[in-house]
């Protein structure tokens, strides 16, 4: 026998009765039953950490920028049809893109290392703040290359956005740029010269960390190699900017390379070296939280997304 009983004809027209009038109370504004979130927009989260050995990696989303005409920056040298297949094979609109500005923290158990420091202070201080760090506990703060976007947050309000860091940089960039007195570098950079060590190729910026030259890009573009307990990361700055339309094609020329065949062989260098040793990187500009693998496919490469493997690997 079932345990309910069965409802009354009674009970079913009250049941019926009181239906116009919960309809009425879920269409009263403010009520329980009506709680309709405000839409957000689209966002991203501010920081990604993961154990690195016996370092601590992470990466700092530092802002997004959308623009609406991708190929006026990748892919110079390839009609705009190629272009659009391309990008209509990965699931990209051609006349739409979003770049990110990932500065990364490396926790050696040391030092505290910066690379990068975005393009403004404040928005980088506020990634910081959410990973749980204050900018006056980085040690140590490592420029790439002096574009405006990696330098741009060196400042602040005057003073220095990290006041208790030495500087680090390659030498052959910093000797490029002072001979152009770019007023980005004049403003962020020289003020700093005084507490600055130069680099070249296979330098040490601490027990650890390595300068790779991946000239190209800028005349003195490095990434840096980042190793602790056998396990390693490359961090490559801008070598490669956009997951498929500079790294699955690195021959594709990019608006920003300064000297554009030497960006493509070093592209063509780095990517076969990563995907030959199945060493994963960041890049700077890649979708947040910035840190990949790359396969070799076909003529060019492919970007397989870490998703939690490094956490398991700490």
């Amino acid at each position: 026998m079932d345990a309910c009983p069965m409802m009354t004809r009674r009970g079913a027209l009250r049941a019926a009765a009181a239906l116009p009038a919960l309809a009425a109370l879920a269409a009263t504004p403010g009520s329980r039953a009506h709680a309709a979130a405000a839409m957000m927009g689209g966002g991203f989260g501010p920081f990604h950490r993961f154990r690195l050995g016996g370092f601590e990696v992470t990466t700092l989303l530092a802002g997004s920028r959308a623009t609406d005409n991708p190929q006026g920056t990748f892919g110079l040298n390839v009609p705009a049809e190629e272009f659009a297949a391309v990008s209509r094979a990965h699931f990209l609109p051609a006349d739409r893109s979003q770049n990110f500005f990932t500065p990364t923290l490396v926790n050696t158990g040391a030092e505290l290392v910066l690379f990068d420091t975005g393009l403004a202070a404040p928005a980088t201080h506020a990634a910081l703040a959410a990973a749980g760090y204050r900018p006056d506990e980085v040690d140590v703060v490592v420029l790439t290359h002096m574009h405006g976007d990696h330098i741009g947050g060196m400042r602040l309000e005057g003073g220095p956005a990290y006041p208790r860091a030495r500087y680090v940089t390659g030498a052959i960039e910093h000797n490029h740029w002072t001979a152009t007195a770019n007023e980005g570098f004049v403003t962020n950079v020289v003020p700093f010269n005084d507490r600055m060590a130069f680099l070249d190729d296979g330098g040490s910026v601490a027990g650890g960390i390595t300068a790779m030259a991946l000239h190209g890009h800028t005349p003195g573009h490095m990434g840096f190699m980042v190793e602790s307990g056998g396990a390693r990361l490359v961090l490559i700055a801008d070598a490669a900017n956009h997951y498929v339309w500079s790294l699955g094609r690195p021959d594709w020329e990019v608006r920003f390379d300064a000297d554009k065949a030497a960006a493509a062989a070093t592209r063509r260098r780095l990517l076969g070296m990563l995907a030959a040793e199945r060493i994963p990187f960041v890049g700077y500009h890649m979708p947040f939280p910035a840190i990949g693998h790359v396969e070799a496919e076909g003529d060019g490469f492919r970007y397989v997304p870490v998703t939690y493997q490094l956490m398991l690997a700490g």
